[in-house]
């Protein structure tokens, strides 16, 4: 009975789903799970295997229970045994589906009813488990609801990147962000090179956005990390290569550049770029031609060239660092997005944007904020910009609450510099928390965090990997 339900399912073969779960990169600490069973054995026994993959695991022994557990935390996968003392796991099931309140849930029971499975599945079940089970027949349905649930984020994030380009708008009615918005209003129509200033999470990309879709160009629109590609790839990526030009190259390839072809390249922290390479571009701005590596053949282009940088390149002109002429180029016409500190009157606007945004993206409810939890928002100095008040935004939505009750905003006068470490640390110890703290002020910007800490990126993500076995996330 069980294999023909789950044959019945709409997830993929159990070959595709292991293959695409070994596949797939860790699940997120964010996901939550509650266990609801009768049976202290089963919980404890459910909870000692689920902890060691996620990182919010809560159990109950009835609903009552679980009612008062998720009126404090929202959680992706609830595990339910049918007959609970009081209430049936199915008829809770039903009045949460009534709530539109969206967890994931597997049923689990001892009584072998063809009829309770197949109401339990028409309730919207994503799995139904006989007792007594197997431990990897529950983590396989526990990755296939995961599975399924990362799934349904990733068709939300692509269909809010569709729709981008229809509803996009900058966010603030500071006296700053209006300047901004009427600049990018007033040359949006034209071809002219732009460079978009501002610091680390400030929004740079999404004014590179507006600027194309007001265009009117109907080409794409091509972002490019410029910090992100390593030196001696960077010129093939944006150019393409000609077969046989370097080791490895089997075929031609189009660039970055060609791709944008009719449309908008927008090249984020341009002064990431290798002075070899800055060379280069000013001969495409100049020229509106590109040369593919390897090649003798000029290829014109009808590219839009838009760029940006968190730094200050009036000083790395002078330090050496930036070509003079390629700054004059690009700097025909500048847009500088002022911090979020410096128009905490927006605040209150952008909050509850990202609220309602995020909160139909996870599938949860939005968090309600008193007046007093908005200005300490618009106390706090924001070192992450708006960055980091989106992340915030999105971690108060996953635990249910606002952030007064789990993480204390600091007012702009606590800003400074915390005390030192205790004496008994390690120096090891020592410098992977100062790097961690420098990462996450930036709001998660490694290249950034990298440049304050006066190492080189690649230095950071070796850190990391000695760290935490990975690269910086």
């Amino acid at each position: 009975m069980l294999d023909l339900l789950h044959n019945e399912s709409k997830c993929p073969s159990n070959d595709k789903v292991g293959q695409r779960m070994n596949n797939m990169k860790p699940l997120p600490s964010a996901v939550s799970v509650l266990i609801v069973d009768d049976e202290p054995g089963m919980r404890s026994f459910l909870k000692k295997a689920l902890a060691k993959k996620f990182a919010l695991v809560e159990t109950a022994s009835s609903v009552e229970d679980a009612e008062q557990l998720r009126s404090r935390c929202h959680f992706d996968l609830l595990i339910v045994d049918i007959r609970l003392p009081g209430r049936s796991g199915i008829e809770w099931h039903e009045a949460l589906n009534d709530q539109e309140r969206r967890s994931d849930i597997i049923f689990m029971t001892g009584y072998a009813d063809m009829d309770v499975a197949i109401k339990a599945l028409r309730a919207g079940a994503s799995d139904f488990i006989m007792k007594p089970f197997h431990l990897e027949q529950m983590m396989k349905a526990v990755d296939r609801c995961i599975e399924r649930r990362l799934l349904k984020r990733e068709n939300l994030m692509l269909r809010r990147e569709v729709s981008f380009n229809q509803s996009s708008t900058i966010i603030g009615q500071s006296d700053a962000m209006t300047e901004v918005k009427h600049v990018i209003e007033r040359v949006a129509p034209t071809n002219a090179v732009v460079l978009i200033e501002g610091e680390s999470g400030t929004g740079k990309e999404l004014v590179a956005r507006q600027l194309h879709i007001l265009s009117g160009r109907q080409g794409p629109f091509v972002p490019v990390n410029c910090g992100a590609i390593a030196p001696e790839l960077l010129e093939s990526e944006l150019f393409g290569h000609s077969a046989g030009s370097f080791t490895g190259a089997k075929g031609n390839r189009e660039g970055l550049f060609s791709f944008a072809s009719g449309g908008t390249i927008f090249l984020d922290e341009i002064g990431e770029m290798p002075l070899k390479m800055q060379t280069a571009l000013l001969r495409v701005l100049e020229q509106r031609t590109i040369r593919p590596v390897g090649s003798e053949k000029e290829i014109n282009i009808d590219v839009r060239v838009l760029a940006a940088t968190n730094r200050k390149l009036s000083e790395e002109v002078e330090a050496g660092n930036f070509r003079r002429d390629l700054f004059y180029r690009l700097n025909v016409l500048d847009i500088v997005i002022p911090p979020l500190r410096e128009r905490p009157e927006d605040i209150v606007e952008l909050t509850h944007h990202f609220t309602c945004q995020l909160a139909a993206e996870l599938g949860v409810k939005e968090v309600v904020w008193s007046h007093e939890d908005l200005l300490k928002l618009q106390q706090h100095e924001w070192p992450g910009n708006i960055r980091e008040l989106r992340n915030m935004i999105e971690r108060c939505i996953l635990l249910g609450k606002p952030p007064a009750e789990y993480w204390k905003v600091q007012p702009k006068a606590e800003m400074a510099v915390e005390s030192g470490y205790p004496l008994q640390w390690a120096l090891k110890d020592v410098e992977r928390d100062h790097v961690t703290r420098v990462v996450d002020m930036h709001g998660g910007n490694k290249s950034a965090a990298a440049r304050d800490l006066g190492v080189s990126r690649k230095t950071l993500d070796r850190k990391y990997k000695e760290w935490f076995g990975g690269e910086a996330e």
